[in-house]
């Protein structure tokens, strides 16, 4: 998976926004305003951070020794990065559809009531 694979399968989730908070070369994905996905766009090769549970990100990281890592420059319990062209891209997908659920799991109430009445 490509890096514009990536971001186009992010941005078609529900309440995603994309923006470029940290500089001009790191493109954040959110939901309801709390970051899920984040790509450095000059890295090569191509990774990306996601947001994993950290049991499972502890197993993902021994299955794929090398592909997947503690999340670089983030939280190493709860963030892993992939390097993206290593990696099957329905994979990525249900990594990604992991991290957002996540996001959203953690969300006020209010928020989910939020997106839950967004339409797409």
């Amino acid at each position: 998976m490509n890096i514009e694979e990536f971001r186009t399968y992010c941005i078609t989730k529900k309440g995603v926004t994309e923006e470029f908070p940290f500089d001009e070369h790191t493109l954040v994905f959110k939901v309801m305003g709390k970051m899920f996905a984040l790509m450095a766009l000059e890295r090569k090769p191509p990774q990306a951070n996601l947001k994993c549970d950290p049991e499972k990100a502890l197993t993902l990281r021994e299955e794929y020794d090398g592909v997947i890592i503690p999340g670089y420059h983030m939280s190493k319990k709860h963030w892993n990065t992939l390097y993206l062209e290593q990696l099957a891209p329905a994979f990525i997908k249900e990594q990604i559809d992991h991290s957002y659920d996540l996001v959203v799991n953690g969300l006020t109430k209010k928020l989910k009531e939020e997106l839950r009445n967004l339409t797409l």
